[in-house]
């Protein structure tokens, strides 16, 4: 057996090699060369596939990229790596990672590249040195990806695959627009990548399959601190976000009755009064009393009193408009915050409200005392408005024919005697 020169020995060992896709290509685009582990991943023996074009592994929206490749081994082009999707003999598709180097006869002209391609999905055994790390990078919590330049993913992986229904690197070659269901590259998620692209942290919260994600992206650097693409890291914070949100309503609305607290209320009203002045709209405040919750309470024990307050909760609810806020006060104190609204609008529903005590069937039969600021006649600020409501339903209170006079017409009599 002819002595093989060490480089010799080293070709003959890339070429059986079943891991990597060894070839090399002329210039004309012909397959020159094909190694064992080309066969393993395109699925073609030597004597098949050597002498026809590489055209015949590359896909149609491959095809720009591949004469890139033969432009610039015209141009005497350098050594270069990329994320391509490739034809196995079966029609299926291989998303490979391929490094290429242009081969270059004694007067350094190219004559041709050679090309060496792993697959990146993969499922051959690890080593005994990486199976430790890829354990830990499969249980990592969230989910993680790595996109080219392209966005095009090269690798995803972490521990919310499973409940995401995805298979580790399953979303390998497709791209980031895809994954995250967005094709605008100027909106989030996308422009966050785009911004990664171009060295720039970011961190943003994102709506995916009826999940919240935390999601965290940065540039993807090379060893020699080039950006390669980006790196994405998301975690799921549904439950927290639901917990947030619960804790926030529970902070701002009444246990008992379900309404907006005092708390709630004031920041509103101060909202409003910052929006009436830009706009110069008017809007209404009706501060309601539950009469006689005392002797409800007396007679017919708290249970009653706090039924009693329920009932009037509901009867509000149901009358005003969804751009209104009805509120607990507190005690026996409630208001409502009626948005674009003027004085006979407020009257309007403070009938309805009472009307809707009177037709309602609980026992004890309750009832309640409305009085209204309109802002900004009674007052320009919260403090005046509140005011003036309040003035005007205690007036309403003192008043004697308060059971035969229309709610309306006692108010504004009210008022009158007020001033």
């Amino acid at each position: 057996m002819p002595h093989r020169q060490p480089r010799e020995h080293l070709l003959a060992a890339l070429l059986e090699s079943p891991e990597d896709a060894i070839l090399s290509v002329s210039l004309d685009g012909a397959i020159d060369t094909w190694s064992q582990g080309a066969q393993c991943i395109y699925g073609y023996p030597a004597e098949e596939i050597t002498g026809q074009p590489l055209s015949r592994l590359v896909p149609l929206h491959e095809w720009p990229g591949l004469q890139n490749i033969f432009s610039l081994a015209a141009s005497n082009g350098s050594a270069c790596s990329e994320t391509t999707e490739r034809l196995h003999k079966d029609g299926s598709r291989k998303f490979l990672r391929v490094k290429r180097l242009f081969v270059r006869d004694e007067q350094g002209n190219v004559t041709g590249f050679l090309e060496r391609a792993r697959t990146l999905n993969s499922c051959g055994a690890d080593t005994l040195a990486e199976a430790p790390l890829r354990s830990i990078i499969e249980q990592m919590p969230g989910l993680h990806w790595m996109t080219d330049q392209n966005l095009r993913i090269t690798a995803n992986w972490g521990k919310d695959l499973a409940a995401a229904k995805i298979l580790p690197d399953a979303l390998v070659g497709r791209s980031v627009c895809e994954f995250l269901a967005c094709a605008d590259r100027h909106t989030t998620p996308i422009a966050e990548h785009y911004d990664a692209l171009r060295g720039l942290s970011s961190q943003f919260e994102l709506g995916w399959k009826n999940r919240v994600l935390d999601v965290r992206l940065e540039p993807l650097r090379t060893p020699a601190a080039e950006i390669a693409g980006c790196l994405g890291s998301a975690m799921d914070i549904t439950a927290r976000k639901k917990n947030e949100e619960q804790a926030h309503h529970q902070a701002r609305h009444d246990a008992l009755t379900g309404l907006a607290n005092y708390r709630e209320f004031m920041d509103r009203l101060e909202q409003e009064v910052r929006r009436a002045e830009r706009s110069h709209h008017s809007f209404t405040v009706l501060l309601l009393d539950l009469d006689g919750l005392k002797r409800i309470n007396d007679l017919h024990g708290h249970l009653a009193g706090n039924r009693a307050l329920q009932r009037l909760a509901t009867v509000m609810s149901e009358h005003c408009r969804s751009t209104d806020l009805a509120v607990r006060y507190g005690g026996d104190e409630f208001a409502l915050l009626m948005i674009d609204s003027d004085k006979g609008m407020a009257e309007q529903v403070a009938h309805r409200i009472e009307n809707g005590l009177q037709t309602d069937q609980g026992k004890p039969p309750i009832s309640v005392s409305i009085g209204v600021g309109v802002y900004p006649e009674d007052g320009r600020s919260a403090h005046e408005l509140i005011e003036a409501a309040d003035r005007q339903l205690y007036n309403y209170k003192r008043t004697e024919n308060r059971r035969t006079v229309p709610h309306t017409s006692r108010a504004l009599s009210s008022k009158k005697a007020s001033r």
